[in-house]
């Protein structure tokens, strides 16, 4: 890289393991790093790509009928997860390579980020309290709580935190942080982040579900449908340089996410698996949007929907977009 002076050139690494032994310059001024994520829906061909997150920020919407969508498939997307080495493996067997990939952080890849041996037992206990707690705002004095109701076992608030930085450090966890349009807002600093894996099937894997359970229990398939969504729209949104929060303010109003452009201008957005939820998500997001003078407000409204067969604006201009079709 130094002898060519160029710029845009690139290294992958194939570890997920930051090992900062050794290393003789930061590459700071010179190198950047970029996270890779596992694949969108519209990168594993799994969404149509009828409309773009840019577009919709940018308040274009062409109408459109995209289809009937099944509740077996969206339920299939969210256990097989983005891992390219699950695009064509059945479906019974595709919550192994989430279950190896987990166990092959926990059993080689904690030990070689410090050499520090830790008690693994915890590690997955937090884990597997974390996957119960998906897509919340859950503290960590509930994770701790969480695991001595479930399981009988005390753990500190100090190791809590050790462990969850290790699972952000070993890109296990891809948290979502708070928003308020005003950037020295204390909303953005004392809110809690929203709670998620890199990945749904992270999630799938740790709790031990299968399509028959998730059938049969649509509140948890709501909060791993949300995991899936805010996976993507983040994916999307790093396309052209916006960033992804979650909106939670001191009296308790909540929108799911916050798509945040390089100028400032935001775009809220729910998220909700059946169509029948759309009107109740699109009246929070008006309930909101009338909190802020108009200048500040949110320059879209959007319900991004699993069982929606159609892009649209409704009359109150809330868009309503299928997660199958969307694209960055």
């Amino acid at each position: 890289m130094d002898k060519t002076g160029q710029k845009g050139q690139f290294i992958l690494t194939g570890s997920a393991t930051p090992n900062h032994k050794g290393i003789l310059h930061s590459g700071a001024g010179r190198i950047a790093k970029l996270r890779m994520r596992p694949m969108s829906l519209y990168e594993s061909e799994d969404s149509t790509g009828d409309i773009s997150l840019e577009d919709i920020c940018n308040g274009k919407i062409k109408e459109k009928i995209t289809g009937e969508v099944d509740l077996k498939k969206i339920i299939h997307l969210i256990i097989r997860g983005g891992w390219p080495s699950g695009l064509n493996t059945p479906l019974n067997n595709t919550n192994l390579i989430a279950e190896e990939y987990l166990n092959a952080i926990i059993d080689d890849d904690v030990y070689r980020i410090d050499g520090i041996k830790r008690d693994t037992k915890k590690m997955k206990l937090l884990l597997q309290s974390l996957a119960r707690n998906e897509s919340t705002t859950v503290t960590n004095k509930r994770l701790k709580n969480d695991i001595k109701e479930k399981a009988d076992e005390d753990i500190d608030l100090d190791t809590v935190a050790a462990y969850l930085d290790i699972f952000s450090r070993l890109f296990i966890t891809d948290n979502q942080k708070p928003f308020y349009p005003q950037i020295r807002s204390s909303i953005r600093l004392k809110q809690a982040e929203k709670k998620h894996f890199c990945d749904p099937s992270l999630a799938c894997a740790l709790l031990k579900v299968t399509p028959d359970k998730l059938l049969n229990n649509l509140e948890t398939l709501g909060f791993l449908f949300e995991s899936l969504c805010e996976r993507d729209l983040k994916i999307y949104a790093e396309s052209f340089n916006a960033n992804l929060y979650h909106y939670q303010d001191y009296e308790g109003h909540e929108i799911d996410a916050i798509v945040e452009l390089e100028n400032g201008d935001w775009c809220a957005f729910e998220i909700k698996l059946g169509a029948n939820q759309i009107a109740e998500a699109a009246k929070n997001l008006l309930k909101i949007k009338k909190q802020f003078p108009s200048e500040k407000g949110p320059k879209a409204l959007c319900v991004i929907c699993g069982l929606s067969n159609a892009i649209y604006k409704r009359e109150d201009g809330v868009f309503v977009v299928p997660i199958t079709a969307l694209k960055n």
